[in-house]
């Protein structure tokens, strides 16, 4: 039997041999590409500045960065900051020097992983980019503004790119079918739209491995008089090993813890589980959740329903003996039973502003009477003396005690909530204040 071959670029992957030629063959990002969009605008007026392009896999950061040098006639150099260091740096400056001063075109910098620079490589960057030597195009996965430095980020301007749509990517797998050249159009493929469908939502979003996964299919898919059919049982075994896109240390980290914390507190069990199970789904360490759902108790719960830490507690147990996938069931019921239980983030609000106190106001003494007096000369020096022991007191409470240290203004932090326990424990608060102003 013949070997498959789609065209003479044998050992091309089918993502690089369909590489758009143009501004208008890139498909997505009309936010930014679209008719009269900022992008679009200063590439064809060719007022070229240096830019950071922000976005998931395969939205197609590197071709933008081409398509945009071919369009203005710029030289075009590409470094990996995986693999780069100053030097490469100082070279690709040195010869953007020399093509300038031999009023060649101008230099476009693309950098990948530009995240990956530390500090001082981002630094080397900053002289050459405001001389005009070249022009700096970094392309990165992840929040620029936690991975790069200041000074860099206000000398470019920050383009975010968005994860494909499924309609963009049919349009992409349509372009592969339908090109004959570099595509897949030389075969007879049967592939149908609702199994298309089922790989764009394996490539979520990424329109490299949405080819990459077409490729793959192509190649394997049985030949039946004459074409190639494309089988719910292929697809499935092609998608057995895909994982749904989950940076552990990146954006779409943050990004879903954030949203699974915010769902907690806005009372949404269904959203949160919905998060839950994405984050679980796409690798995260269960025990990194179970974490952050004890600071869900504490931070939006707390005295409100102080069960909600018990229960979170409980879940960190379970799944620390049970493990996986049994033990996420604990964290699902404890997620639930945080976003219905009544909120109030009273403590918290309350212990930072405690903490805004001791840092602003210094290392303020403790008053005689609240100090302990273990030894005969502490007595004597009159620690503790003048201490009123509540149990001592009527209602088992020293009113108008002051607890403070005696240069600070007694002050209130704690404003509990009328929701769940907490509008008892402010009726009992209200009731001592008012025995204090007796």
């Amino acid at each position: 039997m013949k070997p498959k071959t789609h065209n003479t670029s044998l050992y091309q992957p089918l993502a690089t041999r369909l590489r758009p030629t143009s501004i208008d063959e890139l498909i997505g990002q009309v936010h930014l590409l679209g008719e009269g969009k900022p992008l679009r605008k200063m590439i064809e007026q060719g007022g070229l500045h240096s830019m950071i392009l922000w976005g998931p896999p395969g939205t197609g950061k590197t071709t933008l960065g081409r398509l945009i040098a071919e369009r203005v006639g710029a030289r075009f150099e590409k470094l990996s900051a995986i693999f780069a260091g100053v030097k490469d740096i100082r070279r690709v400056v040195d010869e953007a020097n020399k093509a300038r001063q031999s009023n060649q075109a101008k230099t476009i910098l693309f950098v990948d992983e530009v995240h990956r620079f530390n500090k001082a490589q981002q630094d080397a960057f900053l002289p050459f980019v405001e001389e005009g030597a070249l022009i700096l195009i970094g392309a990165t996965t992840e929040n620029p503004s936690f991975e790069l430095n200041n000074a860099l980020l206000s000398r470019a301007r920050v383009y975010v790119l968005k994860r494909l749509t499924e309609k963009e990517l049919l349009q992409v797998i349509a372009r592969a079918l339908n090109d004959g050249e570099n595509g897949l159009g030389n075969i007879e493929l049967d592939f149908s739209l609702e199994l298309q469908k089922i790989l764009v939502q394996a490539a979520d979003g990424d329109a490299r491995q949405c080819l990459n996964l077409l490729e793959i299919v192509a190649d394997l898919a049985e030949e039946q008089k004459g074409r190639r059919i494309v089988t719910k049982e292929l697809l499935a075994e092609v998608l057995q090993q895909n994982i749904r896109r989950f940076d552990k240390g990146g954006e779409a980290f943050y990004d879903q813890i954030s949203a699974l914390h915010k769902s907690v507190r806005g009372s949404s069990p269904d959203a949160a589980l919905y998060w839950l199970a994405r984050m679980l789904d796409g690798g995260c360490d269960p025990l990194y959740i179970t974490r952050r759902v004890l600071r869900m108790a504490s931070e939006d719960i707390g005295n409100a329903d102080p069960r909600a830490l018990q229960v979170a507690l409980n879940a960190c147990e379970v799944y620390e003996r049970l493990g996986s996938p049994e033990g996420e069931l604990a964290i699902a019921q404890a997620i639930v039973y945080l976003a219905v239980a009544p909120k109030s983030n009273a403590v918290y609000v309350a212990f930072n502003a405690a903490i805004s106190d001791v840092k602003t106001q210094g290392s303020l003494e403790v008053p005689l009477h609240l100090r302990n007096a273990p030894t005969k000369l502490m007595k004597a020096l009159n620690y503790g003396e003048q201490y009123r022991y509540p149990h001592d007191e009527e209602n088992a409470y020293a009113a108008g005690e002051n607890y403070f240290p005696t240069e600070l203004v007694p002050r209130q932090y704690y404003y509990p909530v009328e929701r769940g326990l907490e509008g008892k424990i402010a009726e009992k608060l209200k009731q001592l204040r008012e025995w204090d102003k007796k």
